[in-house]
């Protein structure tokens, strides 16, 4: 019966022993004496905690209902079976939202994370593309209850943007977006041209672990480039009559980082010299695994043939995702923050 497989699904194999034996380490960790020595790390750890106990009782919750809902399969009642399939899609959407928080097993998924957004070649279409990506995200973490927080923000010259950073703060943020790197394609009728022609727009998408602990990486001063200037975004007088806004550009690697929501120059630039080793140290990581090339690999073009999702408009409506082969014609949906499904099908397929 089509009822019962489907409801077996949902019921599920997790395995919450490991989640609960967790749960336990941090609570005795809670009642030492000195963990509110460091509030950061304590305030991070109770929301681990919360977390940890929302997606056990999830899962507990999730296999009663089952279990009470096969039983009253055997009843062979039509009423109770519409009822039970009324239900289904809450089921499926729960088992979803599980599956893919316990996917969630990298060394640094459970952190919070950066996010930069660049537009590729073709001016003001790109630089409106990647303003359109910024808005996707910031609805997907708006949905998600995550907090984000602008570190650099360029407006283009006639619309759109020309490059923003922000991170990302909240349980499993870095783990949920990590898979979101890469070159992302619209294609679409243009609303700046005046022959309404269509247009192939590309903007690349960068996503880094923002760890919560001193890295213990050197960096030779020789190496930075250091670059001071007004800021643009918002912030008050203070910080856009000054030049406060820094950039740093690491020579031997070409990364660039910039922040501009301090008040002062000295905060924007620890909080650049912050971003940077979080990006060099990911980068030596990828390294040593033999990874590099997942990571950073050749430099790759923001252009067509490099990829991962592509977004169409027109002449028909589709988002497909390259990697794994998802399709679907709600593009609207995803592009106000219903990325989920995407978020999910990448995980399951390992993807890093």
């Amino acid at each position: 019966m089509k009822y019962l497989r489907k409801l077996k699904i949902y019921g599920g194999h997790f395995d919450i022993d490991s989640k609960k034996e967790k749960i336990s380490k941090l609570e005795e960790e809670m009642n030492r004496t000195d963990f509110w020595n460091d509030k950061e790390k304590a305030e991070k750890t109770i929301a681990e905690i919360s977390s940890l106990k929302k997606i056990t009782e999830d899962i507990d919750h999730l296999k009663e209902n089952v279990i009470d809902s096969t039983e009253m399969l055997d009843l062979d009642d039509n009423e109770i079976l519409e009822e039970i399939e009324s239900h289904l899609e809450d089921y499926q959407k729960l088992y979803d939202e599980l599956e893919m928080n316990l996917l969630l097993d990298g060394e640094y998924d459970h952190d919070n994370c950066i996010v930069d957004i660049h537009p590729g070649a073709g001016g003001t279409e790109s630089c409106d593309w990647a303003l359109m990506l910024y808005r996707m995200y910031s609805r997907w973490c708006e949905k998600k209850g995550y907090k984000v927080e602008v570190l650099d923000y360029q407006e283009g010259d006639t619309a759109g943007i020309k490059n923003v950073s922000f991170i990302v703060k909240g349980q499993n943020a870095y783990g949920l977006l990590k898979n979101e790197k890469g070159v992302h394609r619209l294609v679409r009728l243009s609303p700046f041209d005046s022959n309404n022609r269509r247009h192939t727009s590309f903007a690349s998408v960068d996503v880094t672990p923002d760890i919560d602990k001193d890295l213990d990486i050197v960096i030779d001063d020789k190496d930075l480039k250091i670059d001071v200037y007004r800021s643009t975004g918002a912030g008050g007088q203070g910080v856009n009559t000054t030049d406060s806004a820094v950039r740093i550009t690491h020579l031997p690697t070409k990364i660039v980082v910039t922040c501009q929501n301090e008040r002062s120059q000295l905060q924007n630039k620890e909080q650049a010299l912050k971003v940077l080793k979080n990006k060099l140290m990911l980068l030596e990581k990828e390294k040593q695994e033999n990874e590099m090339h997942d990571i950073k690999g050749e430099e790759q073009d923001i252009n067509f043939g490099s990829q991962i999702r592509s977004y169409v408009l027109h002449p028909y409506s589709m988002i497909k995702d390259h990697r794994t082969n998802l399709e679907t014609s709600n593009v609207n949906k995803v592009l106000d923050g219903e990325i989920d499904e995407f978020i999910l099908s990448t995980l399951k397929g390992g993807k890093r």
